[in-house]
């Protein structure tokens, strides 16, 4: 049976590769809708290619140049928040891919949720920010929620067969980025080309950012916790800087399940866009002779020590983890925008919060209070340090 997929955030690095994932097998899925930011050029060629039946943009003053670009190919077009929501609630929709990057991917997620779709979730500060909201309203919907994280999807695979009583801590992979050897010394004089080059993953700025100070880490902690139902000090990360073996279950009885793969996206989204069953993609098969060792180490909280902070804002509960991610996005855009040094995004993050008064957490308009407050503070102190 033919699945009509929505892709929030078709331009980015997972909006991309699950299009690839979807022209690859045509037969199964059919593209009714499309979200996306600023990369018009790259929009119009997916329209072109898949003909949703509804794509959205976040700048309206882009809508000229867009239907410029696709004259002769009809399709309606929707702008903001409002128009990601459309295409998050499109009728013909039965799963959403939530690859938006960052807070913006909250409502028109939520949007889909209430409107009983299957998520992919590939947009993680959906769940850092509005955990309990978000599992309460599939719960409440009776939708499932297909984690896309490689991490996620790995734990998600691994646990199948078992039950949750049974699990004695989650191990979360991570390659330790480009900094994993650096010296403090070495840390202070990073540059924006060091943060951006990922060993061994082909990303987006903000998520190779983050994944240099392992803040992707943290919020990846975070969204563990709301995923799988498992406490904190149950939930432990390990450096592999080969990312072959994606995650890992332990077991009250000693046994570790783990699920091993090559580092490609593909995998993961295909496992959610086909779940339960699995699509024969097209890409290299895992050689374990050729690659000979798989390392682990514990992370250096020191060297990343938003790492710790995420930690410490799960712990904190309420709008903490809120506070933490829209304090991180604002570090890591001013990074990007190369206002502040590398070592300057913990820092900020870590007075954001220092400054913040726990709350608890009712409804969405409280997340979106508290996301814009952090915001605000987080701007202030970095025009300080200009």
């Amino acid at each position: 049976m033919m699945k009509t997929i929505s892709v929030l955030g078709s331009t980015g690095s997972i909006g991309v590769s699950t299009l690839d994932v979807i022209a690859e097998f045509p037969e199964q899925f059919r593209v009714g809708a499309l979200s996306a930011g600023r990369q018009i050029d790259l929009l119009a060629q997916q329209v072109r290619r898949f003909k949703p039946d509804i794509v959205s943009i976040a700048d309206p003053d882009q809508v000229p140049l867009l239907l410029e670009l696709l004259v002769d190919c009809p399709v309606e077009i929707v702008v903001g928040v409002e128009g990601a929501v459309r295409c998050a609630t499109h009728p013909d929709v039965s799963m959403v891919v939530s690859a938006i990057v960052g807070a913006a991917g909250l409502v028109p997620t939520l949007a889909a949720i209430e409107a009983g779709k299957d998520i992919a979730l590939a947009n993680k500060e959906t769940l850092v920010t509005a955990g309990a909201l978000v599992m309460d309203a599939v719960k409440r919907n009776g939708v499932q929620l297909l984690p896309v994280d490689s991490e996620h999807c790995a734990i998600y695979q691994s646990l199948q067969g078992h039950q949750c009583r049974d699990i004695r801590r989650l191990i979360l992979t991570a390659s330790g980025g480009p900094f994993r050897e650096f010296s403090e010394e070495q840390l202070a004089h990073v540059t924006l080309e060091q943060a951006l080059a990922h060993p061994n993953w082909s990303m987006g700025a903000k998520i190779s950012i983050d994944s240099a100070t392992m803040m992707n880490k943290g919020l990846e902690v975070i969204e563990a916790y709301w995923l799988f139902n498992v406490p904190a000090e149950q939930i432990d990360v390990h450096i592999h800087p080969q990312s072959i073996v994606h995650s890992m279950v332990e077991y009250v009885d000693g046994s570790v399940v783990a699920q091993l793969g090559i580092p490609d996206m593909k995998t993961p989204i295909a496992y959610a866009l086909s779940w339960p069953d699995r699509l024969p993609l097209s890409l290299p098969p895992l050689d374990l002779c050729q690659i000979a060792d798989l390392s682990f180490s514990r992370p250096d909280l020191k060297r990343f020590p938003c790492l710790q902070l995420a930690y410490d804002a799960l712990k904190a509960g309420g709008s903490a983890p809120i506070v933490l991610n829209a304090a991180n996005e604002v570090a890591v855009e001013s990074f990007l925008q190369q206002k502040i040094h590398y070592l300057d995004i913990s820092s900020v993050i870590r007075q954001v919060l220092d400054q913040h008064c726990v709350e608890p957490v009712h409804q969405v308009d409280d997340v979106l209070h508290h996301d814009r407050q952090a915001r605000r503070i987080a701007r202030q102190l970095i025009e300080q340090r200009i």
